[in-house]
C-alpha cells in the first residue's frame, strides 16, 4: 500500500495488479509451457491476473518473460515482486527447489520472438535469486515482498525473465517504476521535476518571480540535490532572495511587493520598512523613496536615511585682526538642513588699499589655517594679507547635499581692513633644573589661532652632583600687539620631549593634552585627501568601514594602505577616540609594530592609514593555511610578536588586548602588532607602575591575566600573560583558547590553576615558555626582552624544537573518529571543516559509509588542497575499520 505522497515520486512502468485483461507473457520451453496465467483475488478481494507454476519433480528449466518495458527518463529502475513458495518439505521431491532467479534484458525495440533472444545466462543478465522468507504448506497461504534493484539502463527498455527449476510457486504480482523527485518550490527558487540518475543528481532550478540570485561574477543559479530515493537532499546551494523593492511571503517560496510607503533598498531577507522622513514612493514594489520637493540625499547617504536640504547661513562673523593676519569666529546656522555633516568654506577678496577700489579673489600667497575647506570648527585664521589693505571674507555653510542644490549655498561675509605687522616674542628663564642632567629642548609657539610647529632640537647638560630628570616642561610666552591694542595670552605648559632613565623615548598618552585634537596634529602627519584612492572596502570597525586602497604622494611611490573611516553623524567624543588611535600609532617606529601612514582630518570622512597587510588578521590566516608552516616558521611569527611587545614594553606603553586576531600579517609573514584601542598610558609614579581601568566595559577574558580580571590591574606583565596565549593560538593553528568552555568557567579554572595544554605537535620548550608566561605571580613571568631571548635560542637550536613528552590527558583534542557521527554533515562539523559539505555532497559522498573509501585523490577531486586539512580528514576516516559488506538489495 503506497500513500498519495509516495505515488508524487514514483513513476510506474508496469504493474499487474492494474491489468483488467490477459498479461500475455511467453513461456519457455513453448511445446512445454509451465508457468500458468490464472486469475485470482488478492489481499483486498480484488482480482487480479497471477502466474503459477509447480514442478518440483524436474530439474528443467522453465521461463517466463514479460513484455517490452519502455525505461522512459530512468537509468535506474526497481522491480516489486510478490510471491509465494511451497516449502519442499511437504512436497517430497527429489528435485525441489525454495528460490527462482530474475534476470533483465535491454533492447532499443520491442524485438523479442519466442526464440530471441536465447533463454539462457548472457545475453540475459542475472539480477537475482529470490528465495522466499515465508514458505506455505498445503494447510496455509503466505505470501513474500522482494524489491530488486536494476542500474546502468542504456536501451530504450527492456523485458524482465523469472526462470524456475523445481520451484512450486505463484507470482502475485509485479511492479516496476522509477523514482524522481518532485517539482518543489523552496527558498524563493523553483526545482522542476528531476529523475536521478546516480546516487544524487543535481538539479538546475530558478528564481521564483520577483527573485534573484546574490550579485557578482560568481553568482550561479539555484541548485539542489535529487537522491536515488527520489527525495530531495539538503538545501539549495545557491539560495534566490527576494529583489529589491519585495519581501518574503508566509513562507519562502514568494515574494511580494512592499505596500505603497514602503521600500526595501536591496535584495536579501530584509523586510519592507516605511519610508523616512520627507520621502514616498510612487508605486508599490519601490526600491527606493523619492524625496519630497526641495530635500535631497547625498550619494553617500543609504537608502533608509531621510532627505535633507542645504544649511542656513552661518551667523555673527567676527573678526580679530592682527596685523596682516585675520582670524574669524562665527555661529551655527539656524539650520543644519537636518544633518550632521556640516562643513564651512571661507573665500577671501581683496579690495586694494582705496575706498572704492575693485575686489578680486585673494592670490595663492594667502593661508588658512586649518584648512580654507572642509572646516568643521567655527574657526579659521588667515596669514599672509597685505598690510593696510580691505579684504572681505565670505563664509559659506555647506552639507551633504549642498552639491546636490541648483542654488549657491548659503553665507555671511564680513569686511576687515589689516594693519601693520607688530608682533615680538619674548625670551624665557627655565628654572629648577637638576644638576648632571642632560636635557633636550623643542619649542613651539601658541596663539588663538592654535599652535606653531616645533623648532629645531637643543641639547645642554647641567652641572654634575644632581639627580636625573624625567622629563623637561618648557613655558612659552608670547605678547602681540594689535594697532594700540595690547594683549599678553596666557602662558602655556606643554610636554617639550620625554625620557625615561635609561634616555629611551617615553609614550605619551594623548588624553594627558588639554586638546586631544593637538596630539593628533603633534604625532600623526595630515594626508590631503586627493592622495588617496579607496578601492574596496574589506572590513568594518568600531566607527566605521575599514577599506583598501592605493596612496600616492607626489614624489613618493604609489603603495597599498589600510583605511580606517569614521562613519557620518559622529559626536566630537567619537572623533577623539577614533582619531587617538592615530596619536598612539603615530609614536611608534618599530619593523613589528603598525605603521601610521598619516591621517585626513580636514574633510569627510576623517580618515586613519596605516601600511596595509595583505594577510590580515593573524588568527583567520592562521585557520586557512592549517598545517602549512614548519615548526621554525611559526617561531619565527612569535619572535616578531615578542619583538614589537618589547619595543611597547620599553615606551611603558601597555596595549591591554593583545590576541592574534589583533596581529596583523604581511605577504612575507612579518607579524605586527596593532588596534591600540584599549591601550592606555602607564604611568610612573612607582616602582611597578600598573594602570587601573575606570572605564568598565567588556575584557578579553581568555586572554587576560587574573589581576587584570580581578582588579582591572593593566601592566606589561599582564601583557606577558596574553602573549603567552598568542603562543599557545599560533602552535594550535588559530584553535580558540579553552575552546567552548564559558567565561566563567575559564575564570574558575585559572584560578584553580589549570593551564591550556600543549597543542597538537607543540615542542615542550615552547609550551614550557607558554607555562612561564601564565605564573600566577605577575613578577615572576618573564619580561618581553626575557621572551627574544629565549625564542632567538631556541631558533639558532632547532634541535630543540622537537616535540617531546606526551600529550597530556586533560584534552587530547583527537579528531573525532567517523564511527561515532550520524551523517557526513555531522562528521564535518566535529572536524570544523564544515566549509567542505556542499563539495562532499555534490561529489556524492552522502553517505558515512562511500565517505569511509575515501583516499586523497578523492579529496582534491572535492576541493580539498591544503595539506593541514587532508591529513585532518584521512586521520579521523582510518579511525574506522572499514569491513568490504556483500552486495545487498534494497528492500
Amino acid at each position: 500500500k503506497y500513500n498519495n505522497m509516495l505515488f508524487c515520486w514514483l513513476k510506474v512502468l508496469l504493474n499487474t495488479k492494474l491489468e483488467t485483461s490477459d498479461l500475455g507473457w511467453t513461456n519457455y520451453p513453448a511445446e512445454d509451457p509451465q508457468w500458468e496465467e490464472l486469475s485470482g483475488l488478492d489481499e483486498e478481494a480484488t482480482s487480479v491476473r497471477t502466474y503459477e507454476i509447480c514442478t518440483p519433480d524436474s530439474p528443467t528449466s522453465y521461463w517466463l518473460r514479460t513484455r517490452w518495458i519502455p525505461r522512459r527518463a530512468a537509468s535506474i529502475i526497481y522491480v516489486e515482486i510478490r510471491f509465494t513458495m511451497m516449502e519442499c518439505v511437504s512436497l517430497n521431491w527429489r528435485h525441489c527447489k525454495e528460490t527462482f532467479d530474475l534476470y533483465s534484458y535491454q533492447s532499443d525495440s520491442d524485438e523479442a520472438t519466442p526464440s530471441h533472444p536465447a533463454w539462457m545466462e548472457n545475453p540475459y543478465a542475472k539480477v537475482s535469486t529470490l528465495a522466499a522468507d515465508q514458505l506455505m504448506s498445503r494447510s496455509e497461504r503466505r505470501s513474500n515482498l522482494r524489491l530488486l534493484r536494476v542500474q546502468r539502463l542504456q536501451g530504450a527498455g527492456l523485458y524482465l525473465a523469472f526462470r524456475s527449476q523445481g520451484t512450486c510457486m505463484a507470482l502475485l504480482a509485479v511492479r516496476v517504476f522509477y523514482r524522481k523527485c518532485p517539482p518543489l518550490r523552496r527558498a524563493f527558487a523553483y526545482f522542476p521535476e528531476t529523475v536521478p540518475h546516480s546516487l544524487v543528481e543535481q538539479a538546475q532550478g530558478v528564481c521564483v518571480e520577483n527573485a534573484v540570485t546574490p550579485p557578482g561574477e560568481q553568482s550561479q543559479p539555484p541548485s539542489m540535490l535529487c537522491g536515488e530515493d527520489g527525495q530531495w537532499v539538503g538545501q539549495p546551494t545557491s539560495s534566490c532572495s527576494c529583489r529589491p523593492g519585495y519581501e518574503a511571503g508566509d513562507t519562502n517560496v514568494r515574494c511580494r511587493a512592499c505596500p505603497s510607503g514602503q521600500f526595501k533598498a536591496g535584495s536579501g531577507p530584509g523586510v519592507c520598512v516605511p519610508c523616512p522622513d520627507r520621502s514616498n514612493t510612487l508605486i508599490p514594489g519601490s526600491a527606493y523613496c523619492l524625496c519630497h520637493p526641495g530635500y535631497r540625499r547625498a550619494d553617500s547617504d543609504p537608502p533608509h536615511a531621510a532627505c535633507t536640504r542645504p544649511p542656513s547661513a552661518p551667523r555673527s562673523i567676527v573678526s580679530q585682526i592682527n596685523d596682516t593676519s585675520v582670524t574669524l569666529e562665527w555661529s551655527e546656522p539656524l539650520d543644519r538642513g537636518g544633518r550632521g555633516d556640516l562643513v564651512y568654506r571661507v573665500f577671501c577678496s581683496s579690495c586694494g588699499t582705496g575706498l572704492a577700489g575693485s575686489c578680486s579673489p585673494c592670490g595663492d600667497s594667502v593661508l588658512y589655517r586649518p584648512a580654507q575647506r572642509g572646516l568643521t570648527q567655527r574657526r579659521v585664521s588667515v596669514w599672509g594679507l597685505r598690510p593696510h589693505t580691505k579684504y572681505t571674507f565670505t563664509v559659506q555653510s555647506l552639507n551633504g547635499v549642498s552639491a546636490l542644490s541648483q542654488s549657491e549655498p548659503a553665507s555671511d561675509r564680513v569686511n576687515v581692513t589689516t594693519s601693520r605687522d607688530g608682533t615680538r616674542s619674548s625670551s624665557v628663564v627655565v628654572t629648577g633644573l637638576q644638576r648632571a642632567g642632560r636635557y633636550r629642548v623643542q619649542v613651539r609657539a601658541r596663539s588663538q589661532a592654535g599652535y606653531g610647529s616645533f623648532s629645531s632640537e637643543a641639547s645642554f647638560n647641567t652641572l654634575p652632583d644632581g639627580e636625573t630628570p624625567v622629563c623637561l616642561t618648557v613655558c612659552v610666552y608670547n605678547i602681540q600687539t594689535s594697532g594700540k591694542y595690547s594683549q599678553r595670552f596666557t602662558p602655556h605648559c606643554c610636554y617639550v620631549i620625554s625620557h625615561n632613565d635609561n634616555g629611551e623615548k617615553v609614550y605619551i598618552d594623548p588624553f594627558t593634552y588639554e586638546d586631544p585634537n593637538e596630539a593628533v596634529r603633534e604625532f600623526a602627519k595630515e594626508i590631503e585627501a586627493s592622495f588617496v584612492k579607496i578601492e574596496e572596502v574589506i572590513g568594518a570597525g568600531e566607527f566605521g568601514e575599514v577599506c583598501r586602497g592605493r596612496l600616492r604622494v607626489p614624489g613618493r611611490k604609489e603603495n597599498y594602505v589600510a583605511i580606517k573611516t569614521l562613519k557620518g553623524g559622529y559626536t566630537d567624543k567619537q572623533r577623539r577616540d577614533f582619531l587617538s588611535e592615530a596619536s598612539i600609532m603615530g609614536q611608534f617606529q618599530h619593523p613589528n609594530i603598525i605603521h601610521l601612514e598619516g591621517v585626513i582630518t580636514t574633510s569627510c570622512p576623517v580618515m586613519i592609514l596605516t601600511e596595509f597587510m595583505e594577510n590580515g588578521a593573524l588568527d583567520s590566516f592562521l585557520r586557512v593555511n592549517d598545517g602549512q608552516f614548519t615548526t621554525i616558521q611559526l617561531v619565527g611569527m612569535l619572535r616578531g610578536i615578542a619583538a614589537g611587545m618589547k619595543y611597547l614594553s620599553d615606551m611603558s606603553f601597555v596595549h591591554r588586548d593583545l590576541a592574534a586576531r589583533n596581529i596583523l600579517v604581511n605577504s612575507n609573514l612579518v607579524c605586527k602588532v596593532s588596534d591600540f584601542g584599549l591601550s592606555r598610558f602607564l604611568t610612573e609614579n612607582s616602582s611597578d607602575p600598573t594602570y587601573t581601568s575606570s572605564l568598565g566595559g567588556k575584557i578579553p577574558i581568555r586572554w587576560t591575566a587574573p589581576e587584570a580580571i580581578a582588579y582591572r590591574k593593566f601592566t606589561s606583565a599582564s601583557d606577558g600573560w596574553s602573549y603567552g596565549i598568542v603562543m599557545w593560538e599560533v602552535m594550535s593553528y588559530g584553535e580558540r583558547p579553552y575552546w567552548d568552555m564559558s567565561n566563567q568557567d575559564v575564570i574558575n579554572a585559572i584560578e584553580q590553576d589549570y593551564r591550556l595544554p600543549p597543542p597538537p605537535e607543540c615542542p615542550a620548550s615552547l609550551h614550557a615558555l607558554m607555562l612561564d608566561c601564565w605564573q600566577k605571580e605577575r613578577a615572576n613571568r618573564p619580561r618581553f626582552c626575557d621572551v627574544v631571548s629565549a625564542l632567538d635560542r631556541l631558533i639558532r637550536n632547532p634541535a630543540s624544537l622537537k616535540v617531546t613528552g606526551s600529550q597530556p590527558l586533560l584534552d587530547q583534542r583527537v579528531p573525532p573518529s567517523l564511527s561515532s557521527c550520524g551523517s557526513v554533515s555531522e562528521w564535518l562539523r566535529a572536524l570544523k571543516m564544515e566549509r567542505y559539505e556542499q563539495s562532499f555532497l555534490q561529489s556524492g559522498f552522502t553517505s558515512l559509509e562511500v565517505v569511509s573509501q575515501l583516499n586523497t585523490d578523492d579529496l582534491l577531486r572535492v576541493g580539498v588542497t591544503l595539506a593541514g586539512h587532508q591529513k585532518k580528514i584521512l586521520s579521523s576516516v582510518q579511525t574506522l575499520r572499514v569491513h568490504e559488506a556483500p552486495p545487498t538489495l534494497l528492500y
